[in-house]
């Protein structure tokens, strides 16, 4: 029997990446009908568990949340918990010119994925991908970052793989996939 567990997000794509993640292991999700209460905190685990357990509040029933970020070694892990923000004010292109004449493009993609019931406290449960900035965009897949950041290894951005590939590598599926693990027992 297939659960469903409502997701605390605006973002399709993340619903849509985040359902992908978890079918095989029996679970649905359904956009939660709450607003994600992003607090501003110095890790990723804060800023998810915080808005976890207020929407479970909210909505009285089990709720997930997910929070990432790209760290870029070159800028002192900028911009971190501040991806959101810093992708809506600069974006990829200005990532890229901040990263202008960098030799060391080091960079990973984190997630933190919090699962709260409306009477106790939240679980959290990471993923990490290592990689590298492109010095280009390139790629029309994906979202947010996705089209300056190559995973370690690899040579095509997240944003020019196929979906399954980047969910099979990627930092949120390594985190869904730790949740599911724990959820479902297995």
């Amino acid at each position: 029997m297939a659960s469903k567990i409502l997701f605390v997000t605006g973002n399709r794509h993340k619903l849509e990446e985040a359902g992908r993640i978890l079918s095989p292991h029996g679970i649905s999700l359904a956009m939660a009908g709450c607003e994600k209460l992003e607090i501003q905190a110095g890790t990723l685990e804060e800023v998810a568990s915080f808005a976890a357990k207020t929407a479970a509040r909210e909505v009285g029933a089990p709720v997930l949340v997910e929070d990432s970020g790209l760290f870029i070694d070159a800028l002192g892990g900028f911009p971190g918990p501040y991806s959101s923000y810093a992708f809506k004010t600069i974006g990829c292109r200005g990532v890229l010119r901040l990263m202008n004449g960098a030799s060391d493009r080091g960079a990973s993609f984190r997630c933190a994925v919090a699962y709260c019931t409306a009477d106790a406290e939240p679980r959290v449960f990471t993923g990490v991908s290592e990689g590298t900035i492109a010095k280009d965009m390139t790629g029309s897949s994906g979202f947010g970052f996705d089209p300056i950041f190559i995973g370690r290894g690899g040579r095509l951005t997240y944003a020019e793989l196929d979906a399954e590939s980047k969910c099979r590598i990627s930092h949120r599926g390594e985190a869904f996939r730790r949740f599911a693990e724990w959820f479902t027992g297995a």
